[in-house]
């Protein structure tokens, strides 16, 4: 038997949810397909999430049980090499406050259980434990449905939204988005380690319900082009650290390696000490950026979130990103369904909604910015190990002159990273980002 709805959406994360819940609050019948055995089961869990964004979807989110782990109250970057590095770090009275939840700490398994709810209580239907495996066309070629695993599983839609995410296996299947170069996703791998809340509290400087993130760069991934971060939530730490695809292919990098070394940190070290792990988990994270966003929508068809490659990698955002573009398909459904018109034309709003949106003006700005960490691998090899060698050298109380020391270590950076080539690093970073 085959079931009909008015809109099809594949993939029960921040995108599909966000587009349900605003089509199913206009009445519009919804039906969301996730393959995982709950919404945020595929997903890695801990991370941050952006009120303002979350708002625009369910404006009352904090007093309808949202599971905020803690509220983030400063910001943390640090620039590692293999024995220490430099820390920079902004905390600031208005996020306490004023501007409470601007940002915050979630587990996903908790939090997308808790966003599908919503979407359900405004009668939107999501069905778990299911496989999109092809898209439905008429005779005439035009998309009116999803396959799915399940025998007579076929779903009859007038338009679809595809939003399962990076690694599609509808994508795979039916071409509707290129399959991503290695070297435009990464592969990150987390850990949540258990400690008890006032530990948390005392070693990040906080109050019980307020957290810190710390974002931190540097020969931590091994040469590789990456990032690592630590999140705090109420009772464990999210310890997170990524590469690039095709650098963990080429090195014979092993993920659970990698994170094992991060741990052993120095700078990390000390804050997980005494953590139990409770859960180890890998993603992938698209990381193209502006030039290798693919076509947005076609006839009966949008695409959100990460399955469209809207990641900024600069600011480590993506869930922001995802759930604003999943509301802004939904605003472009429900203007098709007012004129029953599902074609290309019609649906090409979307693409304009997101170019007036900070979605693709942020990835539009940053569109040189993952070229320009390819280009110079030194900023996860040679510089830091440097910058660090010097900061040891002026540091050191041993009787040697300031003069000395300031030539000593000048001399060191240059021999590791020449002035021509830390010149032209300095120049395409501020052109990466301009």
């Amino acid at each position: 038997m085959t079931e009909s709805c008015e809109v099809a959406i594949v993939g029960a994360g921040p995108a599909g949810i966000s587009a349900a819940c605003i089509l199913a609050d206009q009445g519009v019948e919804t039906v969301v397909l996730e393959r995982g055995e709950f919404p945020g089961s595929k997903n890695i869990s801990g991370g941050v999430l952006y009120g303002h964004d979350l708002a625009g979807i369910i404006p009352d989110f904090a007093r309808q049980d949202c599971p905020i782990e803690r509220n983030i109250v400063e910001s943390r970057v640090w620039y590692a090499s293999d024995e220490g590095g430099f820390s920079l770090a902004y905390r600031d009275a208005i996020f306490k406050e004023e501007r409470r939840l601007n940002v915050f700490t979630v587990g996903r398994a908790r939090f997308d259980r808790w966003f599908a709810r919503q979407a359900e209580k405004k009668g939107a239907l999501v069905v778990c434990g299911t496989l999109a495996t092809d898209l439905l066309r008429n005779k005439a070629g035009r998309l009116g449905g999803v396959r799915t695993d399940r025998e007579l599983g076929d779903l009859k839609a007038r338009v679809i939204l595809l939003a399962d995410g990076i690694n599609s296996p509808l994508a795979a299947k039916t071409g509707f988005r290129p399959d991503p170069a290695p070297e435009h996703v990464a592969l990150a791998v987390k850990e949540i380690i258990e400690l008890p809340e006032e530990i948390i509290s005392e070693r990040f400087n906080v109050s019980d319900e307020d957290g810190v993130s710390i974002e931190i760069l540097g020969s931590v991934t091994r040469g590789m082009n990456g990032v690592g971060a630590l999140y705090t939530n109420k009772k464990s730490l999210s310890l997170v650290i990524g590469g690039n695809l095709r650098d963990f292919a080429e090195l014979k990098l092993k993920p659970y390696e990698l994170i094992e070394e991060f741990k052993a940190h120095p700078m990390v070290a000390s804050l997980i000490k005494d953590g139990v792990p409770r859960e180890y988990m890998a993603h992938w994270l698209p990381e193209g950026g502006y030039e290798h966003v693919p076509r947005l929508f076609g006839d009966g068809y949008l695409i959100a979130g990460d399955s469209g490659m809207l990641f900024n990698a600069l600011h480590r955002e993506g869930s922001n990103m995802a759930m604003v573009s999943g509301k802004l398909a939904a605003e472009t459904i429900l203007q098709a369904l007012k004129k029953d018109d599902f074609s290309e034309e019609s649906l090409s709003i979307y693409q304009e909604k997101l170019k007036e949106s900070f979605v693709l003006k942020d990835l539009k700005k940053y569109r040189r910015f993952p070229g320009f960490l390819r280009k110079h691998r030194e900023i996860f090899t040679d510089l830091p190990l440097s910058l660090s060698m010097a900061a040891r050298d002026m540091l050191t109380v041993d009787g040697v002159d300031k003069k000395t020391k300031q030539s000593r270590s000048w001399k060191m950076i240059k021999s590791k990273t020449p002035l021509l080539r830390l010149a032209r690093l300095l120049f395409n970073a501020w052109r990466s980002v301009k």
